[in-house]
């Protein structure tokens, strides 16, 4: 038989062609994944950048910065909020429909994921930011003792 297979192709080069196969597929893998992570990316910002290099209208970004005191107002309809997210540089206005998080407060800080529409970002989603001096609103009623031993127990 002379070492052909009666296929006419050799077993040294069927391994070859399942070889190419594989790695065409593999490529063709890795880049269908590289585009739909590079669709679906939400690029950070700070006010300043915003100001300075605007995204395209529409792009899902996360803006990230501090609520100003003074500049949180609720529309008529009780449950879209309007604010201004500073980052001590530049100031963007931002609205929001929906329930806000707990810690969301003028004077603190927030993450607001959204998008740009004209001059407002349009906020989906809030995250609310705390200090490393947070306590919880059920530990802030109790005395310095009380608290310490609450957190020893959950340790």
């Amino acid at each position: 038989m002379n070492g052909k297979v009666t296929g006419g192709i050799k077993p040294k080069h069927q391994r070859l062609v399942l070889l190419l196969i594989a790695l065409v597929a593999l490529v063709g893998a890795g880049l269908l994944a590289a585009y739909a992570l590079s669709n679906q990316a939400s690029y950070f910002y700070v006010p300043a950048d915003l100001v300075k290099d605007r995204p395209e209208q529409g792009r899902a970004i996360r803006l990230g910065g501090m609520v100003e005191k003074g500049s949180l107002k609720t529309r008529a309809d009780g449950v879209t909020i309007d604010f201004i997210v500073g980052d001590g540089k530049a100031r963007i206005p931002v609205r929001y429909t929906g329930i806000t998080p707990d810690l969301f407060v003028e004077g603190s800080g927030v993450v607001a994921e959204g998008r740009m529409e004209g001059q407002t970002f349009v906020a989906d989603n809030l995250l609310a930011k705390h200090d490393e001096n947070y306590v919880p609103r059920q530990m802030g009623e109790m005395a310095p003792e009380q608290a310490k031993q609450v957190v020893a127990e959950t340790q």
